[in-house]
């Protein structure tokens, strides 16, 4: 099986690599994750998961590798990205506007294929549920420490789960990779994997 690079340091995706049992290296990248505040929150998570697959090509001065692929992940409220949050009040301000609604997790996954220098982006979005939180319970989950470095100021896949009433989608997509997309799209790319 020919080796992705994965330019993403996001545990998560690693995981999920090794899930689906795909050869795969790391090379974490350091794109600017600036955007154009008129961008869609889809915009914003194509592009830069593009983007990180042109940096990646750039750092590997010339030599093309077989396959890379570049993933990017947003929350958006009401149509306003959610990043992470800059501190503990940055984040208890985020998780109250959470409490009670319903957002959307946006996330686009780019396949960039050396054979013909083409890259696919394709985006998924999920919404997620939460129920309502009292500030005890909100204080509770901030005394966890899991919302720091978390968009949203929350990680579906750990405590905060508990605060989650419904999911419509990919919950793998929420996470970071929708497994289910990115299979589609290495079978569809003539990436060697699967039932032949």
């Amino acid at each position: 099986m020919e080796p992705i690079i994965l330019a993403s340091g996001s545990l998560r995706r690693q995981e999920y690599f090794r899930l689906m049992g795909l050869s795969f290296n790391v090379m974490v990248s350091r794109v600017d994750e600036s955007y154009d505040e008129t961008w869609s929150p889809r915009e914003v998570t194509s592009r830069l998961a593009v983007r990180k697959i042109n940096q990646t090509v750039e750092l590997l001065e010339g030599r093309t590798p077989p396959w890379i692929c570049g993933a990017d992940t947003v929350i958006s409220l009401d149509g306003e990205i959610l990043g992470k949050p800059r501190d503990r009040e940055d984040a208890a301000a985020m998780l109250g506007r959470l409490s009670g609604r319903e957002h959307q997790v946006i996330t686009s996954i780019a396949l960039f294929c050396g054979r013909d220098k083409t890259i696919d982006c394709r985006s998924v979005e999920s919404a997620v549920s939460f129920a309502e939180l009292s500030e005890a319970e909100i204080e509770w989950y901030l005394n966890t420490g899991e919302w720091q470095g978390a968009a949203g100021a929350y990680k579906i896949q750990g405590m905060a789960a508990c605060f989650v009433s419904e999911i419509t989608g990919s919950y793998s997509g929420i996470v970071g990779l929708p497994m289910w997309e990115f299979y589609v799209m290495l079978r569809e790319n003539g990436y060697p994997y699967g039932v032949e």
